[in-house]
């Protein structure tokens, strides 16, 4: 098992910045990869961002550029600095953890998910 606990989320003015953590415990030793979703109201799950434990990272096209995804291997702690926001990053943030083959993902876990919101 894996727990995972985020924080840093909250309410931030357009343009302004966040940066989100993830904690991560437990049988950490199986995950090679960590990731960000979110989820808006209304709206389904979506990834934001993912790092490997050989470092590749993979971001949203809407977040590329703002957003920076970083972590230790063995992960302890996972990273989301989120910069230039827009009213359209606010939602829950969640993060995930994974063990995955290839593009199959053999299973996972999910955090509690932490608010953040963007005022305009």
């Amino acid at each position: 098992q894996v727990q995972l606990v985020e924080s840093g989320g909250g309410l931030v003015q357009a343009g302004g910045s966040l940066r989100l953590s993830c904690a991560a415990s437990g049988s950490i030793f199986s995950i090679n990869v960590m990731g960000w979703y979110r989820q808006a109201p209304g709206k389904q799950r979506e990834l934001v961002a993912t790092v490997t434990s050989l470092r590749r990272t993979n971001y949203a096209d809407s977040v590329k550029g703002r957003f920076t995804i970083s972590g230790n291997n063995p992960w302890n702690t996972v990273y989301l600095q989120m910069n230039s926001l827009k009213p359209e990053d606010t939602g829950v943030y969640y993060c995930n953890a994974a063990r995955t083959t290839g593009s199959y993902r053999q299973y996972e876990y999910w955090g509690q998910g932490t608010q953040v919101t963007v005022s305009s």
